[in-house]
Order: structure tokens, then sequence, then C-alpha cells
């Protein structure tokens, strides 16, 4: 049986990736990003990838493109960026943004394509907002969807990173529940433990990471290997705002530990201002490739590299990993093939 996937806001491609893992053929990915349709397009050149406002793209437009097959997965990770914890800073009320409003666009699309089965992830926040309540409400009752709902966390998935994500899975063939954990944990070492040294890679992806003027140099030389953070840097080179007493983001400036997971690979990956992003024993920031490589990209994955350090850190970071991806879709696929052989 030929699975035929879409991917909604596709990024670069990890849910895709995972899907393809999982044998699902994905015929139309979604994205209004260039940049990131681009690096969709260097990975996974047999989907049609349309570069627009999918709010401005109508139901009869895809079913052309579908050319009269059903999609067996609807797939999709709408940027409800309002809803993050990193932009609301731990206050219950959302952002106002307009791309909130985007889970909808998900479920303008489910029902106007009627796929056998859905799957969509996002920040866990988002659980507790009226909207995506609605959006449940309009799955379940109008368009008859059994649906599953919860947050996980990416390592319990083989994901060598702790990050925490909601993720919805639905079927209109039959009961379908998210993944369950394999409990199979992978590590930092495990996924960049033998990558050699970046002046030494042929690699483009992984010679690049951030330069810093000699005082933010010293501070990471200074910063204990396997661990170590700005706590334990002497007094005179802590930052001024680092001063006090619980100030600041205490990962900020620190080593990744080579023997348990990462923290959280975010957007800020390739600047260790942002978070834990030191390399567990070099005087520097991790990699590009080493940040995709703790997202369980595959070794060989393509990104662009002609683009800014900012962007492509925002390409990797924004990315659902596509160890996790593989992990929901072989569920899905299991889930098919019991209902329609």
């Amino acid at each position: 049986m030929e699975l035929l996937s879409i991917d909604i806001f596709s990024g670069v491609g990890g849910l895709s990736e995972g899907m393809h893992q999982a044998d699902f053929k994905t015929k139309i990915a979604f994205e209004i990003d260039e940049i990131a349709s681009k690096a969709y397009r260097l990975n996974h050149p047999d989907t049609t990838v349309i570069t627009r406002d999918i709010r401005k793209v109508s139901i009869a437009e895809i079913k052309r493109e579908l050319n009269g097959k059903t999609i067996h997965l609807l797939a999709g990770c709408p940027p409800c960026q309002g809803f993050s914890s990193m932009r609301r800073l731990n206050r219950v009320e959302p952002v106002e943004d307009d791309r909130n409003d985007l889970v909808m666009e998900f479920v303008r699309l489910v029902k106007g394509l009627k796929p056998y089965t859905i799957m969509m992830e996002n920040v866990p926040a988002l659980i507790k907002y009226d909207l995506f309540l609605k959006a449940v409400d309009i799955l379940r009752n109008e368009l008859h969807y059994k649906v599953d709902y919860k947050v996980v966390n990416v390592k319990d998935y083989g994901v060598p990173q702790s990050r925490r994500r909601l993720v919805l899975v639905g079927s209109r063939i039959g009961e379908i529940k998210v993944a369950e954990s394999l409990n199979v944990k992978a590590t930092v070492r495990q996924a960049i433990g033998k990558l050699p040294l970046p002046e030494n890679s042929k690699d483009p992806i992984h010679k690049i990471f951030p330069t810093h003027n000699s005082m933010v140099q010293k501070r990471i030389e200074l910063t204990p290997k396997d661990g170590g953070s700005r706590k334990d840097l002497p007094k005179k080179y802590l930052l001024k705002c680092h001063e006090g007493l619980n100030v600041g983001f205490n990962d900020v400036y620190g080593r990744l530990r080579w023997d348990v997971h990462s923290t959280t690979i975010t957007g800020g990956c390739l600047n260790p201002s942002k978070g834990r992003f030191l390399h567990p024993e070099q005087n520097r920031c991790i990699s590009a490739r080493e940040a995709a490589l703790l997202q369980s990209f595959p070794a060989k994955y393509k990104f662009p590299k002609d683009i800014p350090i900012t962007k492509l850190a925002l390409l990797i970071g924004n990315a659902l990993p596509p160890r996790f991806s593989y992990i929901q879709s072989q569920n899905i696929k299991e889930h098919l093939v019991k209902y329609l052989g």
C-alpha cells in the first residue's frame, strides 16, 4: 500500500524526514519561508513544495495537485509562537501573534481533504487554550475523528535532547493513540562524539559556529568541561547582568554534558548566550551540524550554507526532530495497515 502524506508548515523537513523513514510519501509540503523551502527541496526533491501563506491556498487547488488521491496522513506543526514559554516569559496568557490562529488552518485542511489520519505537534502551552480545545472539538464532533493528544518529551523516544511537545493524532477509521515512549535513551556523546574537529571536517555545515571577542572566548575557555556553567567562572569574568542571585537563565554559556541528552535545541542554538550550547570539551559553541545531529537529523541532511548563522540556527532549532516524527509516523502506519490492509 502506497502511503501518501501532506506536511503543512514544513520548515526544513524534520517532520517529513520522519514520515519518509516510516514509508510515507509526501505529495505536498507547505512552507511560507523561502529559505526553509529551499532546504526542504534539497532533501526531498520528489515533494511538491508550495511556498505561500497556507491561508491563501484553496482546498480546490490542493485537490487538483492530488489528482483524486486520498491522503493517508495530514501532518503539521502550526507555528503558534504566541504560546511558547520563551515568548510568554512564564505568563499564563499567550502573546498576541497573528500566527496563533494557524491551528485552525490545520482544521480547515482536515475538513476539506478528509485524510485517513492526522498528526499535529506544537508547544505544550497550547493544550490549555481555547483555540486548541475548539480545534479538538471540531475534529471530534463535526469531522468525526477519533483524537488523542498529550504532552511528551522527545528524549524518551531516542532523541538526544530534552524537548517537551504537545502531540495530537487522529483517525477517521478507528481508535488511535499517541505512540508511547520506547524508553530508548540517546546521549550527546552518541550524537556528536565521533565528529572530527570542525577545521578537519569536509562538511561545510560542521564548519559553521560563532566566533567571539577575546573576553567571551576567555569565559568559554574557563568554563569546566562536560557540563560546566557560568556559575563556575571566577567572579571577574561574570557578566554584570549575572552577578546577582538567581539572575538570568542558568544555562546560558553552559557546556553540554557528554553522557546525557542535551538541553532543548532552540532557534538560538548557535549562540552560547542563548542557552547551554557550548561543546562539552572544545572551546567553542556547537556547530550547525552538531545542532542538527542533536535534533536527530541524518548526518548528511542538507542545509543552505550561504545564509546568516542566525537564520541557520532558526531553521535547525525550529524543526521537529525526525527521530520523534518517525516513531509517531510508524505508529500511524501500523494503524493504517490494521484498518486498510
